[in-house]
């Protein structure tokens, strides 16, 4: 004899009975089939609703706290409604729960089954029909057999969801190791990568999109665009949140344990927030090391130019000083030439250039040290501007000063706090030759005094404002710079204790700010000898 035919919606006609053990069978092999539970739940309902032709089919499960019941009804001219839900139920029996959703038929036409394995009740089958189709009892043994089939398919359903997703817990976390030791790798690849191994982690990966959150910046998968439902974990490093990992869906799913997520995404999106900071810190160690170790190279380098400057400054000094010597000579003799004349003037004035750079050499080389006293900044500010006025007027450049009164005196060398003063007017000159505005502003705040210049000339890119300490670089021309300048009032304020920090940005103009001690630390008394210490916050310019 051939199968028996599966039964419309419409019930059985009199010669046909449901084949009870060709379905057992196929409920019993869709166990297997590689579905999220709430998709192997719905087709389950489906074919149950199909198979007993019933006006509606519920189905629950007994996860752990928590029941997810899967109801399926049939609906005149259109297709089978099924809705999927999850409710907590810790402490309360199935058939508890299965009460307060057991709809308002008539007990003579609905049939419950327990779903059983290894002795333990793991859910419960509802089954209802209109008044024309109430269940015989006749097939109860077939019906027991077929509730028997589906919670073994139901058992190793949850079995298999749990090791799939335990499978793509340590998948991730593999990969995400492999791509933390990958040489040479980038903060871009790295979290870029974190956040396109995630989604396939996800039961619905298909519609998942997953984004990490670094100090502000983001690493978002593909089509991160849209966000029904999210998961999400803090990324905390050394005890301070620095960002996040957000994991989203872009259409609606089922409810689960946390909306539409499991318990075990919610175990690994926690585990993958906590592998982060490890590499992180490891990144930010090792970017450290590399820093100071360009430090090193920097300092090693100074330190031969250095030699190499107090060298060459202490050779030319003296054939520097007989070229000046015997041109200041020649000029005196009577009966010059004019032509002469003029010539020993250039000589003479190339001579007291060279002698400018070899200044600032030794300066560089600290071959000068400093000859510090009691000083007022403002008194500095203003006898070096009355030797740059006249050039700013020329140049169309207006100076603004803010000159506090407030500002105590420091201990400094005054000549080479001039020199610092006259190497940044200078340079601001320099990078306004359409004109524009200088401002000088002093001021005092948290033991220090603050000298600040400003222009708002043509600016430097950031790889330029990197490089402006360095001996010997300049973006000027060969005769209009030795780029020593900036060196060298970098060497003077450190040498004083204090700091200098640039900023700039291409046509925008540049500041220097520069922060020297009010009392040095072998010099305990300092301006507090002056009783002037009236401190005041610091103004922006």
């Amino acid at each position: 004899m051939g199968k028996k035919r599966v039964p419309s919606r419409r019930g059985f006609s009199a010669a046909e009975s449901p084949d009870y053990h060709a379905f057992s069978q196929e409920i019993l092999h869709s166990g297997h089939a590689d579905l999220p539970l709430a998709g192997f739940l719905r087709q389950t309902t489906l074919r149950l609703l199909e198979f007993f032709a019933c006006e509606q089919v519920e189905l629950a499960v007994r996860r752990e706290d928590r029941c997810l019941r899967c109801r399926a009804r049939t609906r005149r001219d259109a297709p089978p409604e099924v809705e999927t839900h999850q409710q907590a139920c810790d402490g309360v029996s199935l058939a508890d729960c299965e009460k307060s959703c057991a709809g308002t038929m008539s007990e003579s036409h609905s049939l419950s089954l327990p779903l059983m394995t290894a002795g333990t009740t793991i859910g419960r089958l509802r089954l209802m029909r209109a008044q024309q189709g109430r269940f015989s009892s006749h097939d109860q043994a077939a019906r027991d057999a077929l509730a028997q089939a589906l919670a073994s398919a139901l058992f190793s359903q949850l079995d298999h969801a749990a090791l799939r997703e335990r499978i793509k817990e340590l998948t991730c976390l593999y990969r995400l190791t492999q791509l933390a030791e990958t040489p040479g790798i980038t903060s871009t690849e790295l979290f870029g990568g974190v956040a396109r191994l995630l989604p396939d982690a996800w039961q619905y990966s298909e519609i998942a999109a997953a984004r990490v959150v670094l100090d502000d910046v983001r690493y978002e998968s593909a089509r991160f665009d849209s966000c029904v439902a999210c998961q999400s974990a803090d990324i905390v490093v050394a005890g301070q949140k620095r960002g996040s990992i957000d994991v989203v869906y872009r259409e609606p799913r089922p409810e689960m344990d946390e909306g539409p997520f499991l318990k075990e995404e919610r175990n690994l999106i926690e585990a993958v927030a906590r592998h982060l900071p490890p590499i992180i810190q490891r990144r930010q160690a090792a970017e450290e090391e590399q820093r100071l170790q360009e430090q090193l190279r920097h300092a090693d380098r100074l330190a031969t130019i250095g030699q190499l400057a107090a060298g060459v400054a202490h050779e030319l000094n003296e054939p520097l000083g007989n070229i000046l010597a015997f041109a200041q000579l020649a000029e005196k003799q009577p009966g010059l030439p004019r032509q002469a004349a003029d010539d020993l003037e250039k000589v003479v004035a190339a001579s007291l250039h060279a002698r400018e750079v070899v200044k600032k050499l030794m300066l560089f080389a600290r071959q000068m040290p400093p000859q510090k006293t009691l000083v007022d900044l403002n008194q500095v500010v203003e006898e070096g501007l009355g030797f740059l006025q006249t050039r700013c007027a020329k140049n169309g450049v207006a100076l603004e000063r803010r000159l506090s009164s407030h500002v105590p005196r420091i201990t400094a060398d005054p000549s080479q706090l001039n020199q610092v003063l006259v190497n940044l007017v200078v340079n601001a000159i320099q990078a306004m030759p359409d004109g524009g505005t200088l401002k000088l502003v002093t001021c005092a705040a948290r033991g220090n005094v603050m000298l600040v210049v400003e222009d708002d000339g043509s600016g430097m890119t950031p790889e330029v404002l990197e490089k402006i300490f360095i001996p010997f670089f300049t973006t000027k021309d060969i005769d209009e710079g030795t780029g020593l300048g900036l060196a060298v009032v970098h060497g003077i304020i450190t040498s004083h204790g204090g700091s200098i920090r640039a900023s700039s940005e291409p046509d925008r103009g540049t500041r220097f700010e520069i922060r020297l001690p009010i009392r040095l630390p072998d010099d305990p008394q300092g301006a507090s000898a002056e009783g002037e210490v009236d401190l005041h916050p610091i103004r922006e310019v």
